[in-house]
């Protein structure tokens, strides 16, 4: 139960903090509108793209990830995505946009193939 909370927590949490930051129907704004812009959208992508390795993470367990668990976790990010913009569609002063959910993707996407593609790490010397 401990190695299952281990993995789900951290997901389920920042999804959470995703769901609070969507349901406020007024956030901060930068002083410039496309500095405001790149912010926010930047925003959406690495917020999507944390989940998704968060998923990867508590997918794969011990194991190391498979291209399966990859688009796997990439699908459960969508479809986060996707409803993260339904529920925005609830929320005063909120508008649901499909660009926010291609930016989402694109941000899953990018930490999934940097994952998969990065230098795995050395294992430890031996004692």
């Amino acid at each position: 139960m401990r190695s299952l909370l281990n993995r789900w927590g951290p997901p389920l949490a920042w999804m959470g903090l995703i769901f609070f930051l969507s349901s406020q129907p007024d956030l901060p704004s930068a002083p410039e509108a496309w500095l405001d812009l790149l912010l926010k959208k930047g925003a959406h992508a690495l917020a999507f793209g944390v989940l998704a390795w968060l998923y990867l993470r508590a997918l794969r367990g011990p194991a190391a990830p498979s291209d399966r668990l990859r688009l796997l976790s990439l699908a459960l990010a969508v479809v986060y995505a996707i409803s993260d913009e339904a529920h925005q569609s609830f929320v005063p002063g909120r508008t649901p946009r499909a660009a926010d959910v291609l930016i989402d993707t694109l941000g899953a996407v990018s930490v999934l193939l940097l994952g998969r593609y990065w230098p795995p790490a050395r294992p430890p010397a031996p004692r």
